[in-house]
């Protein structure tokens, strides 16, 4: 199975050249503009993140501080930083590496199947799943929006990856409860919906957001 490297730079041409690049070099390529479709990709599982520091909105490095809570693999620099300082600063967000732009593609190459060879980490990667900036790691049994965790019940969290697995799905109350519950759970269904309004409000709470939707008269669904 092909390596996933996700590329993360608003510079079309260069994602453009190195995601065409790594494909020839047999990698996956994945690219993503800003942290939000960042944060978006991470269900792809990355085995390694080349993070652009100068982008709009949010930098590399505040990027970078945020995912590592989350992800394990190799973060590699690409910036056009070169002082001893900014090599310090990006190794102390969380990064692995730094090449320096212009950089030429064998050295880049070169680096990424170092840092691969190197990081048996992958193979034990927590399973992460995201959704409009929220970051849920399954392997940990943590939520985070940014770098805030937010306080769930162990029934919550289980709600909430039961819903952001199967997102955009309609559920009643009697299916969530059959599957976080088990089918011979002795319960009533009924406190799925004081459980949902809890979440609803420890969402809206750390985020601003509105994640579970109710369809009257058929149940919830995660919005994508």
């Amino acid at each position: 199975m092909a390596y996933k490297i996700l590329i993360v730079d608003d510079e079309k041409m260069l994602t453009e050249l190195l995601s065409s690049h790594l494909h020839k070099c047999g990698y996956e390529a994945f690219v993503a503009e800003n942290a939000e479709q960042t944060i978006s990709m991470l269900n792809v599982y990355p085995d390694l993140i080349l993070l652009d520091i100068n982008m709009p909105e949010m930098d590399g490095l505040e990027l970078c501080k945020m995912i590592r809570q989350n992800v394990v693999c190799p973060i590699l620099f690409l910036t056009a930083r070169i002082t001893e300082q900014d090599k310090i600063n990006g190794l102390q967000a969380g990064g692995d590496d730094y090449i320096t732009k212009p950089f030429s593609l064998k050295e880049l190459t070169a680096r990424v199947a170092a840092h691969l060879r190197r990081d048996e980490r992958s193979k034990c990667t927590p399973k992460i799943v995201s959704s409009q900036g929220l970051i849920v790691n399954l392997a940990e049994h943590t939520c985070f929006y940014g770098e805030k965790p937010l306080n769930l019940s162990n029934r919550e969290f289980d709600i909430v990856e039961f819903l952001m697995r199967n997102a955009n799905q309609i559920f009643d109350r009697e299916r969530i409860y059959e599957a976080v519950w088990g089918l011979n759970a002795e319960g009533d269904s009924g406190v799925i919906k004081e459980h949902i309004r809890k979440i609803r409000n420890k969402l809206k709470e750390a985020t601003g957001r509105e994640y579970i939707e109710t369809v009257w008269g058929m149940g919830y669904r995660w919005k994508k």
